[in-house]
């Protein structure tokens, strides 16, 4: 079901004969982001949403009150270089997580681009990860919103010192497993609540 900031989107782009496409342009986004936000699977952050009333010519708390209506689901994402970790690990975050949104990037880059976009509540990281490090992928994510959770999740015990100095809140040796993520969300700086389920 539709936001009514989805619906209020929508219908402004609509008025001013503005595609989607040209939004997602102006805005320095994905069109795919665009059309998440009008179908109410996804929600942008108040800075985002600051641009989007100005663009549109908006009162930004019109647009605010809009989102805290949206039925809120922390976002949650797992980066990982490596398809299989991403398949074993994503159903293992739905099952400890059910109210969460869930999402897997193979790329870090596409990683940062969805946490320009989108309030990240938790992030699991790889920290080799071609040429953009978890480390590195940490700091651009709390660069978006400084309260990202940030759990770094590597074969790599080694790595530990180098990533308490980004901020993180957790560190993991692989696999991923539900008591380990459980384990973890008990010790998160920044706790959330999604279905029941404390974090």
């Amino acid at each position: 079901m539709k936001s009514t900031f989805s619906k209020i989107l929508k219908q402004k782009r609509t008025e001013l004969g503005i595609l989607q496409k040209e939004l997602a342009a102006r805005l320095f986004v994905t069109n795919a982001t665009v059309a998440r936000w009008e179908n109410g699977s996804r929600m942008p952050d108040a800075a985002m949403i600051a641009k989007i009333a100005d663009l549109l010519g908006m009162n930004v708390a019109l647009l605010i009150n809009a989102t805290l209506q949206a039925n809120k689901k922390p976002n949650v994402i797992l980066a990982d270089d490596e398809k299989i970790i991403l398949n074993g690990g994503i159903p293992i975050l739905k099952s400890v997580l059910p109210g969460a949104n869930i999402e897997g990037f193979t790329k870090p880059s596409e990683a940062i681009e969805y946490a320009k976009c989108n309030k990240v509540d938790l992030a699991f990281l790889d920290i080799e990860m071609g040429r953009i490090s978890g480390l590195d992928v940490c700091r651009a994510l709390l660069k978006s919103n400084p309260k990202t959770n940030v759990i770094y999740l590597t074969a790599y015990p080694d790595y530990a010192l180098d990533a308490w100095d980004t901020g993180a809140s957790g560190f993991m040796i692989k696999p991923l497993t539900a008591d380990g993520v459980r384990e973890q969300l008990a010790k998160l700086r920044y706790p959330f609540i999604t279905e029941g389920v404390l974090k």
